[in-house]
């Protein structure tokens, strides 16, 4: 874990470097974003750092609730994935966020319609990342599973679910700095709430120390969602730990 102190020293110091090289005030320095943060974040960062956290956590359960079992289908199910396997490849390149205006116009200008933009960029990548673990499991493991009677559940049980839980968490760790990048987006549209909404309104009024305390916030999220995968990925795939 020195690593971590280590790895953040050395990314201030840059920081710092960097707002002393420009002197702008756009790039204020580290300590300064870091009182803004201390004080920002007992008058309403707290609050918006919550909102965001609800919405990324809810977005990577729904993703992983939807996309990890039709991923384990369309991976050993070769004639279903050769009918959506086109509509996954037309489908997935588009970037999500251009549906924003039309899913807030349809879902409204709440939690849903931030939590639906997030969950459909995240769904496409555990889809694939999980069918393609699927797909990669070796056939002579599901023979030698049907040949000793084991039913059609039992080989996803006991041999299809174990090959690809690590897959599935490898897809929530890539899909959650996209879902956070999207989140970001969402949150600058019609929001009144969130990480995203607090650093725009510090930007409108050129608070720059603000805006800097807002993107602490947001990696100090993305961080601490990182490392709680991290700690499920051990207490639900032990042996790759061993």
């Amino acid at each position: 874990m020195l690593t971590y102190p280590v790895t953040v020293a050395a990314l201030l110091g840059g920081w710092w470097v960097l707002s002393v090289a420009l002197d702008l005030p756009a790039l204020p320095g580290p300590g300064v974003a870091l009182r803004a943060l201390v004080r920002s974040w007992g008058e309403g960062l707290s609050y918006h750092t919550a909102v965001s956290a609800w919405r990324v956590v809810a977005s990577l359960i729904l993703a992983a609730a939807s996309g990890v079992p039709l991923g384990l289908v369309l991976g050993q199910a070769r004639a279903a994935d050769r009918i959506a396997g086109p509509v996954i490849y037309l489908t997935y390149p588009i970037p999500k966020s251009v549906f924003l205006p039309v899913v807030m116009a349809v879902l409204g200008l709440g939690d849903a319609a931030r939590i639906f933009m997030v969950w459909l960029v995240v769904f496409f990548q555990v889809l694939v990342g999980t069918r393609d673990a699927s797909r990669a499991i070796s056939p002579q493991f599901l023979h030698s599973m049907r040949s000793l009677g084991a039913s059609a559940a039992d080989v996803y049980r006991h041999v299809v679910w174990p090959a690809v839980l690590p897959a599935v968490f490898s897809s929530l760790r890539v899909g959650l700095g996209t879902a956070i990048a999207v989140l970001f987006l969402a949150e600058t549209w019609a929001s009144q709430s969130g990480i995203g909404y607090f650093i725009m309104l510090a930007w409108t009024r050129l608070g720059w120390d603000d805006v800097f305390a807002g993107v602490l916030a947001m990696g100090a999220l993305g961080m601490g969602l990182y490392l709680l995968l991290d700690l499920l990925e051990r207490v639900v795939c032990p042996w790759r730990f061993l």
